[in-house]
C-alpha cells in the first residue's frame, strides 16, 4: 500500500479521492452498523453485563478521544496521516475478533474482555480519527464540505438502514440468551471485522496532500491553546460539551429502556433503529443543501431542539398501556430523532471543520473532540451509576382539565428512564443557549430556516410524486388561499360599492 503524503495532487487524484471518501463510507458503516450502537448494547446485555457496565462500554468511543491529544504530537512529528490512519484501523478492527469470540462464553472474565477490546478499538480509532479529519480538511473543497459528507453520510445511513434491518431479521429468528443467538452476535461482529478492513484498503488508495515542512519542535500546550483562545471557536465547543452531556445522559441507555421496562424483544429495538436510520437517510439531502446555502448553525438551530423534545417524549411511551400504541409512538419519535440528528451531524462536523484555519486543523478538531470526550464519556457512566438509585424513586404528576361538561384527568408517573430523558432535556435546552452565541457567516433566522425546510420538502413532493391526487394535496392549501384572498377581496369591494350607494 502506497502510505507516502502527495507534494502534488492533481485534479484527477482529487476527484479521485473523494469519490473513494464516499464509497470507504458504505464499507466502514457496515462494520459500524453491526458492531455498535444497539448490537454493541444488545451483546452487553446477553453477555450479562450491568447498567454500570452499559455505561462504561457506552463511554468508550468518548473517552477514548483524549488519546487524540498525543495523536496531535504523533501527526505533527510524523507528518503521515494517512499511514496512521490506515494502521490504526487494521489493528482496531481486528480487536472485533476478539468481541466475536466472548460470545460462547460465560461470567465476569469474558465481559472485561469484551470491555477491553472495545476500549482497544476505539482508542485506535480515535488516534486515526486525528490524523483522519486534518487529512480530510485539507483534501475536500471547502465550498463543496456540506455536499461531499451530506453524500459520505447518506451512504453511512443506508448501509446502517441495510444491516440494521439484517441483524433485526437474524435476532428475530434466535430465542434470547440461546446458543443461537451467541452465533448471531458472533458472526455480526466477524462480518464487521471483514467490512472494516475493506475499509482500511480503500483509505490506503486516497490521496494525502502533503503537510507543510516541520518547523520547530511541536509544544502541545501551544497547538492546543490556539483553539480554546479564539473566542468562537470556544462558543462552539462549550455548545459540543453541553449538548454531549445532555444527549448520552439519555440516548445510551434507549435500547436498555426499550428491552428491560417496556419489555419489547432486541428485534424490535433494531427495527426501530432502522426506522430512525431511514429517516436520516431521507432528510440528508435536504440538510446538505440547507448547510451549503445559509449555514451550519442555522441548521443546527432547527434540527437539536427537535432532537431533545424527541428524547423527552420517550416518556410517553411508559404511560400508554396499549402496546400497539406504545410501539407506534416509538416509530414516530424514532423517525423523527433520525431526521433531526442527521442535521445536527452532518452541521456540527462541518461548523468545526469551516471554524479551524486551514494548515492548523488538527489542534482544532482536537480540542473540539476534546470537549465531545470529556461530556460524552462522563455522561453515561454517571446514568450507569445513578441507574439503581432512580430505579426505587417514583414521582406522580396530576394533570386536570376541568369543565361544565365534565373533568379530564392524565396522570403523569415518571419511573427509572424516565427520569434520564427529563434531565436530558433539561440540559438540551442549556446547550442550545450555548449554540446561539456562536457566530458563523451565513446564518439566517430560525423561523426563515423552518421555512427553507418547508419549501424543500414540499417541492420534494411534487417532484417525486406520480400520482395526481398527491400533487394536487401539495397545491390544495396555496389553492385555498388564492380563493379566499379573492373571495375576500371581492366582498370587500361590494362592500364599498354598498355604502357610497347607502345600501344595507
Amino acid at each position: 500500500m502506497a502510505l507516502d503524503p502527495q507534494g502534488v495532487i492533481t485534479d484527477e487524484e482529487r476527484e479521485r479521492g473523494l469519490r473513494r471518501l464516499v464509497i470507504e463510507a458504505a464499507y466502514s458503516s457496515g462494520a459500524v452498523a453491526l458492531t455498535s450502537g444497539v448490537i454493541l448494547t444488545a451483546f452487553a446485555l446477553h453477555l450479562g453485563a450491568s447498567n454500570l457496565m452499559i455505561g462504561i462500554l457506552a463511554s468508550a468511543p468518548f473517552l477514548t478521544q483524549l488519546l487524540q491529544v498525543p495523536a496531535i504530537l504523533i501527526v505533527e512529528r510524523t507528518r503521515a496521516r494517512k499511514r496512521i490512519a490506515v494502521l490504526t484501523s487494521i489493528f482496531g478492527r481486528l480487536m472485533l475478533l476478539v468481541m466475536a469470540a466472548t460470545a460462547f462464553a460465560t461470567g465476569t472474565v469474558p465481559l472485561l474482555v469484551f470491555l477491553a477490546a472495545q476500549y482497544v478499538l476505539c482508542g485506535l480509532s480515535a488516534v486515526g480519527g486525528c490524523a483522519w479529519n486534518a487529512w480530510i480538511r485539507d483534501l475536500a473543497p471547502e465550498d463543496r464540505l456540506g455536499r461531499v459528507f451530506a453524500r459520505r453520510t447518506a451512504w453511512t445511513a443506508g448501509v446502517g438502514l441495510v444491516g440494521g434491518l439484517a441483524a433485526a431479521l437474524i435476532l428475530d429468528q434466535t430465542a434470547d440468551g440461546s446458543t443461537a443467538r451467541s452465533f448471531a452476535f458472533a458472526g455480526m461482529f466477524v462480518v464487521g471485522c471483514v467490512t472494516g478492513l475493506i475499509s482500511a484498503r480503500i483509505v490506503s488508495l486516497m490521496p494525502e496532500p502533503q503537510m507543510p515542512p516541520a518547523g520547530e519542535r511541536v509544544d502541545l500546550a501551544g497547538l492546543l491553546r490556539a483553539p480554546f483562545a479564539d473566542r468562537n471557536f470556544a462558543r462552539l465547543m462549550g455548545f459540543v460539551a453541553s449538548w454531549q452531556f445532555a444527549v448520552n445522559l439519555a440516548t445510551p441507555f434507549f435500547t436498555v429502556f426499550i428491552v428491560e421496562q417496556l419489555r419489547f424483544d432486541v428485534s424490535v429495538v433494531m427495527v426501530l433503529s432502522a426506522v430512525s436510520q431511514l429517516a436520516n437517510l431521507l432528510a440528508l439531502r435536504t440538510w446538505g443543501q440547507l448547510s451549503d446555502r445559509f449555514s451550519n448553525k442555522s441548521v443546527m438551530l432547527v434540527c437539536a431542539p427537535a432532537y431533545i423534545l424527541c428524547i423527552v417524549a420517550m416518556i410517553g411511551a411508559s404511560q400508554f398501556e396499549e402496546r400497539a400504541l406504545v410501539l407506534t409512538w416509538l416509530v414516530v419519535l424514532h423517525a423523527l430523532m433520525g431526521a433531526s440528528v442527521a442535521g445536527v451531524t452532518l452541521s456540527s462536523t462541518n461548523i468545526a471543520l469551516k471554524l479551524s484555519p486551514r494548515g492548523s486543523a488538527t489542534a482544532y478538531v482536537a480540542a473540539n473532540a476534546l470537549a465531545t470526550a470529556l461530556a460524552a464519556g462522563i455522561a453515561p457512566i454517571l446514568g450507569g451509576l445513578l441507574a439503581d438509585f432512580f430505579s426505587n424513586r417514583h414521582l406522580e404528576l396530576l394533570i386536570r382539565w376541568t369543565s361544565p361538561n365534565g373533568i379530564w384527568s392524565f396522570p403523569l408517573q415518571l419511573t427509572h428512564w424516565d427520569f434520564y430523558f427529563l434531565m436530558a432535556g433539561i440540559l438540551g435546552l442549556y446547550a442550545i443557549h450555548r449554540l446561539s452565541l456562536v457566530r458563523e457567516e451565513g446564518e439566517i433566522d430560525r423561523a426563515e430556516m423552518v421555512g427553507e425546510v418547508l419549501a424543500l420538502t414540499r417541492r420534494a413532493i411534487r417532484n417525486v410524486s406520480s400520482v395526481a391526487g398527491l400533487r394536487a394535496a401539495t397545491d390544495l392549501p396555496v389553492s385555498l388561499l388564492r380563493d379566499a384572498r379573492v373571495r375576500f377581496r371581492h366582498a370587500r369591494a361590494q362592500g364599498r360599492e354598498a355604502k357610497r350607494s347607502g345600501e344595507p
